[in-house]
């Protein structure tokens, strides 16, 4: 087969699957999927945590010469960045892609949607309690370069007390689920584990989210074979029995969807300005976010602490 022939086959192929699958697989989360999420957190010592957020590079070997000095990092490579959500089972549900790479996290953060959603009224909203204070913004681990906002929790880079070293050792641990979903999502596809190829950065941009979409396939078929897999589902099914039989979906922990708050996932409704500003303006409170992390600290070293069997 022809070069230009194999390229036209691969955006085909692309074009297909994400017209077929993208409302599946790349979906929002949805109530039953958050729910979920915040149930096997919560054990994992982070209540009302619902995922991990970070970005990935991937080289632009064909860019164009006009086009690469907006696109050169610190390696002087052109490269596109991905930013992505991941949970514990490595399944990817954001993604936004086609930043130049001359940009770090926080530029992608501020042209991301991932907190849509949220500020349009759409996201189901989630309330947790963490060391006894009740918080209703559920919140992303990330690395240090992210703003102290209420969304996010980052850990310590040098931390000084026992409190404080098991919290960054845990929290690492979790982070780890995008850096990982990253090199899964790598390993399995050749052609982002490569630079690449194409010149028009709408065909990466498909390329990018088909070999999501694909990931995602394997990770739902794949889920139940993972380790401690049953024994999650047999608590989580116990505990939603014996809090309400006929709420099947609803979890007993301290982190849970607000069932009297209603929320609706369409997209055309209009947005209140108001609202917006005072969402967006919680989203990026710091007195918040150090609460939070402070109370996640004492929570964490009660949980798992020396002083705990």
């Amino acid at each position: 087969m022809g070069e230009t022939t194999a390229r036209k086959c691969l955006a085909k192929f692309c074009e297909g699957v994400i017209k077929q699958y993208e409302a599946e697989y790349l979906r929002s989360l949805t109530d039953e999927d958050l729910r979920k999420i915040l149930y096997r957190n919560e054990h994992r010592g982070f209540p009302g945590m619902i995922g991990s957020i970070d970005c990935m590079h991937w080289e632009w070997k064909k860019c164009p010469n006009a086009w690469k000095g907006q696109y050169c990092g610190r390696n002087k490579n052109a490269t596109l960045i991905l930013e992505a959500v991941a949970d514990e089972d490595l399944w990817i549900w954001h993604s936004f892609f086609g930043i130049p790479g001359s940009c770090n996290d926080l530029n992608v953060l501020y042209r991301s949607s991932v907190f849509n959603d949220v500020l349009q009224g759409r996201a189901p909203p989630v309330k947790f309690t963490v060391n006894g204070h009740e918080y209703n913004l559920a919140y992303y681990l990330t690395d240090g370069i992210y703003p102290n906002w209420a969304t996010f929790v980052q850990g310590f880079t040098h931390p000084q007390t026992p409190k404080k070293k098991l919290f960054a050792d845990r929290k690492a641990g979790a982070r780890k689920n995008v850096e990982r979903a990253f090199g899964v999502l790598q390993a399995r596809f050749a052609i982002i584990r490569q630079p690449a190829l194409a010149y028009d950065e709408d065909i990466l941009a498909d390329i990018i989210k088909t070999c999501i979409i694909i990931h995602n396939m394997i990770v739902q078929d794949e889920r139940d074979t993972y380790k401690n897999a049953d024994v999650i589902r047999r608590y989580y099914e116990k505990d939603v029995a014996s809090k309400n039989p006929r709420r099947r979906h609803q979890a007993s922990t301290s982190a849970t969807v607000n069932d009297d708050e209603p929320f609706q996932f369409q997209t055309g409704r209009p947005i209140n300005i108001n609202n917006y500003l005072e969402k967006r303006d919680a989203l990026r409170d710091r007195r918040t976010h150090q609460s939070l992390k402070d109370d996640l600290i004492e929570h964490i070293w009660q949980k798992f602490g020396d002083n705990n069997p």
